[in-house]
């Protein structure tokens, strides 16, 4: 048992706005009272329920391609010693998975969603999400170039579809749906990529990039996960890009949608030089189409590496960079990519990137909508989310990292025109509940009695960012994990996963395909519920 009293509660789920209040919990949720236990003391200091991320790499194929084409990070970043309470593990740009748990922790993060895997290297990616510590995690397999799927959709088989994807989806033991690029690696692995919507797929005969939208939103609708699809558009990261991402929020209408990380879906111009900002024009209509949710991807300066199962995007960075870079086809489910990168602010593309994840986040009028996020390790590493909290809060700090840009840059961006900033309430809105919801987990993101009991308490400073990055205690389905920037405990996290019922015929029409087209035998293909050491299994609604 365990109460907090005396504290500053922010709690957007169930409208409390900095009240001081008592917060009771008994056996990991939060209740309406307790005789005896721990008491902390939170007078004068501010609770949170604990981060919720929504949008992050950490485990599976790719993140760990990526940790071995950065010997050289590991060399200059923050290393976690082997103690009593903590395993070994190494931070920086792709840190590994024990870390991972402890600096998600280390900011008041209780929740991560992994949101890009291959079904066949799902069993790499439970092996992994298992070894990170303390926080509870989903993940999202990918689906939007899976062959066998949009070979149904073709035909017009949607009811077989559906019942495929569920079987894959309960295979792979996921949260949900995860579209890349739809179309576009399948096109690219004959030599093409689908950069519009109305554009057909190479080796398909009709179908494009638009159909696979619009029905792998409704057949995810029906299926009835807990979150929608969540869609990364085509066309990522090109000059251009902004009437594609239009485009596609056109087919989505009728769905419920996440779009991640829409900063990279933002810009205006006709090539790298004359890039610009289009976030104005995507807010306003995101802002009038509450069918939607988004991440922002926001960038900031500095090292990284970019992963991302959106091959033909990674290809063109590599060709624009010369870094080194690798490359996986992943069969018949879809491709990725890994290059290490350098965002400066001498770079004007890289100037109007920073500047267009600010600008949504600021623009986009309704927090519950948009929400903190790097698309990790993509616009930058995970840990430095408290200087995008500072960003946000301080529009003087804001002003004065634009004074280190590119004179050239203002007519590029609307962000010097944005007076805007956030508060306590916003910033807790986006950082945990507003995710928390558009995940579809309703006992995460939430103070309320019989929600799962994560609490970050931070010390209130004038130093936002300093704040958000050192809090005084982190509150793990009631247990303290982190106080005073001291790892405690490292409990296990449990892993959301959905069970979708699917024809009891599908395994015989897809037994034959996976003989044919997969190197690995269908008997082996599933992951095994007894991989998942700590499962939580969430209910599937259809979306009427």
């Amino acid at each position: 048992m365990l109460r907090v009293t005396g504290g500053k509660v922010f709690d957007p789920a169930n409208g409390i706005n900095g009240e001081v209040r008592d917060l009771c919990v008994d056996q990991g949720r939060f209740v309406g009272s307790v005789d005896g236990g721990k008491t902390i003391d939170a007078t004068g200091m501010v609770i949170f329920p604990g981060g919720v991320d929504v949008h992050t790499h950490v485990a599976g194929g790719s993140i760990n391609f990526a940790r071995a084409m950065t010997p050289e990070d590991h060399r200059r970043t923050q290393a976690f010693i082997r103690t009593k309470t903590r395993r070994s593990g190494i931070g920086g740009m792709a840190p590994t998975t024990f870390a991972t748990g402890y600096l998600y922790a280390g900011m008041g993060f209780t929740t991560v969603n992994e949101a890009a895997v291959p079904v066949l290297s799902a069993r790499h990616t439970h092996e992994e999400l298992s070894d990170i510590p303390i926080v509870d995690k989903s993940s999202l397999v990918l689906m939007a170039n899976n062959e066998i799927l949009l070979d149904l959709i073709e035909k017009g088989e949607l009811e077989r579809a559906k019942q495929v994807l569920a079987w894959y989806v309960s295979s792979a033991k996921a949260y949900g749906v995860k579209a890349v690029n739809p179309g576009g690696v399948a096109a690219w692995k004959y030599g093409n990529d689908a950069k519009t919507l109305t554009e057909t797929i190479s080796g398909y005969k009709t179908l494009t990039p638009g159909n696979v939208v619009t029905n792998l939103a409704k057949l995810v609708d029906e299926l009835g996960f807990p979150h929608p699809i969540h869609l990364h558009c085509n066309n990522l990261g090109a000059p251009g890009n902004i009437s594609t991402t239009i485009e596609t929020m056109k087919h989505l209408e009728g769905h419920r949608a996440h779009l991640a990380h829409l900063q990279y879906h933002a810009y205006g111009g006709d090539d790298w030089t004359t890039m610009r900002s289009e976030a104005a024009q995507l807010a306003e209509y995101f802002n009038a189409h509450p069918n939607m949710t988004t991440d922002a991807g926001a960038v900031l300066f500095g090292d990284t590496v970019t992963i991302t199962a959106d091959g033909p995007w990674q290809h063109l960075l590599y060709k624009l960079t010369g870094r080194k870079w690798g490359n996986l086809d992943v069969e018949n489910e879809t491709g990725c990519g890994i290059v290490p990168y350098t965002y400066k602010p001498s770079n004007l593309v890289n100037a109007v990137q920073w500047a267009v994840g600010l600008e949504l986040l600021l623009l986009i009028d309704d927090p519950w909508r948009v929400f903190l996020s790097t698309d990790h390790p993509n616009g930058a590493c995970f840990w430095r989310y408290p200087e995008i909290v500072k960003l946000l809060m301080c529009a003087d700090f804001r002003n004065e990292c634009m004074r280190k840009l590119p004179v050239s840059i203002m007519n590029k961006i609307t962000l010097p025109e944005i007076t805007r900033e956030y508060t306590l309430y916003e910033i807790a809105t986006i950082m945990s509940a507003g995710p928390a919801r558009a995940l579809g987990l309703k006992q995460k993101g939430n103070l309320g009695i019989g929600a799962d009991a994560d609490i970050v308490i931070y010390n209130q400073e004038d130093d936002v960012e300093h704040m958000f990055g050192h809090p005084r205690y982190v509150i793990k389905g009631g247990e303290v994990v982190i106080e005073e920037g001291e790892i405690r405990e490292t409990p296990d996290g449990r892993e959301f996963i959905v069970q979708p019922k699917y024809e009891s015929d599908t395994e015989a029409f897809l037994q034959p395909l996976f003989e044919e087209l997969y190197t690995m035998q269908f008997e082996n293909y599933p992951v095994e519920m007894e991989r998942i050491e700590h499962p939580d299994i969430q209910e599937c609604v259809p979306v009427e």
